[in-house]
């Protein structure tokens, strides 16, 4: 059995989401898992597993819309303390706990560390669909697609293996990246999907323009998540976050009018639900989420909140509702059978595959 160093981005719930079910399939497995990461990543894990906590990137955003000076300052600010973090991971889980082999879910500290002891490193994202695997892409979003690659480039070196999840399946561009559909919770696959009367609603504290778009339909039920407040607005009801009561709403919702995120898209298609898409403007991987579910069909993508708009978006979720009768409902096996794969006869394959880059 493998000891492998876990490294998840604490930027929102999707990356540990993911991670919880793949470190745990790994723990079943037999395998001794020791996790880092960070904010929210960090809270997720904590009482689960074995993990550490590091410092990471944070993301300000501002009424939907990346906030970039905010943002540099704040990761400038922190600097010093990544300094510091990077010593302390690198002391306990390399030197100390001397793992066999890296995965990393858009976590730069554990990558390069992987990278220093020349230590295989496997990649399990959504984030490497922008640098291994080909994408519809309109011309006004290309110069941002380049410099998203950059900034992957830049946070995770080449790893040995790309493990990619989506929704959205394009060429991929080396024989190493490996395509699976998302990774779901558990309680995703057991949720059993009912079709309701409300509109289930997500977005960042801030967002207000959203609000005032959502206020104008009135014989509309909304149910409203991520304001930080509670109680009723003409059609918004506020709720407090509750992972279960989330869920609940999510499974008996008849939409989702959200942002862009990843993983609340795919946890909505697989439950049947058609999405409205608000991407973060300036966020590319969320402008990405919205043309590819405008492309398969699922459903529309803003780059603003607009009465007529959503208006259309909710006349027509009979037909969003027909295209999702034929979306492909898995679960997490096939990428589990491939980490098998790797993991197998003391990482046979995958340090045959390392091989070549060692010196990468």
């Amino acid at each position: 059995m493998a000891r492998i160093v876990y490294g998840v981005s604490g930027e929102g719930s999707g990356h540990s989401s993911r991670a919880s079910e793949i470190a745990a399939w790994l723990e079943a497995q037999g395998h001794e898992v020791r996790l880092a990461s960070y904010d929210r990543g960090y809270r997720n894990l904590k009482d689960r597993f074995t993990v550490i906590e590091i410092s990471g990137l944070h993301i300000v955003s501002e009424d939907n819309r990346v906030a970039r000076r905010k943002t540099l300052r704040r990761n400038l600010a922190a600097l010093p303390d990544g300094i510091d973090s990077v010593r302390g991971v690198r002391r306990e889980l390399f030197e100390g706990f001397r793992p066999d082999c890296v995965i990393t879910d858009f976590e730069p500290t554990t990558a390069y560390l992987a990278k220093h002891y020349r230590l295989p490193l496997i990649s399990i994202d959504n984030q490497h669909r922008m640098r291994y695997m080909r994408f519809p892409c309109p011309r006004h979003m290309r110069v941002d697609a380049a410099v998203t690659k950059t900034v992957i480039r830049a946070m995770v070196p080449r790893p040995t293996v790309a493990l990619v999840t989506t929704f959205y399946f394009g060429e991929v561009k080396n024989t190493r990246t490996f395509l699976f559909p998302p990774i779901l919770r558990r309680a995703v696959l057991d949720s059993r999907p009912r079709e309701g009367t409300h509109c289930l609603v997500y977005a960042t504290a801030g967002h207000e323009s959203l609000l005032h778009v959502l206020r104008q339909f009135r014989d509309e039920r909304f149910l409203v998540y991520g304001y930080e407040r509670e109680g009723s607005d003409g059609p918004l009801e506020f709720r407090p976050f509750s992972k279960d009561g989330f869920l609940d709403d999510l499974a008996g919702c008849k939409a989702v009018i959200a942002t862009a995120g990843f993983t609340l898209i795919t946890e909505a298609l697989h439950l049947g639900k058609p999405y409205l898409a608000l991407p973060m403007a300036g966020q590319f991987e969320q402008m990405l989420n919205g043309v590819l579910l405008e492309a398969a069909g699922l459903g529309r993508s803003l780059a603003a909140p607009d009465v007529d708009e959503v208006g259309a978006f909710l006349a027509g979720l009979d037909d969003y509702r027909a295209a999702l009768s034929d979306y492909p409902r898995a679960d997490n096996r096939a990428i589990l059978a491939k980490l098998e794969e790797l993991l197998d006869d003391d990482l046979h394959l995958l340090r045959y595959l390392h091989k070549p880059c060692t010196s990468c």
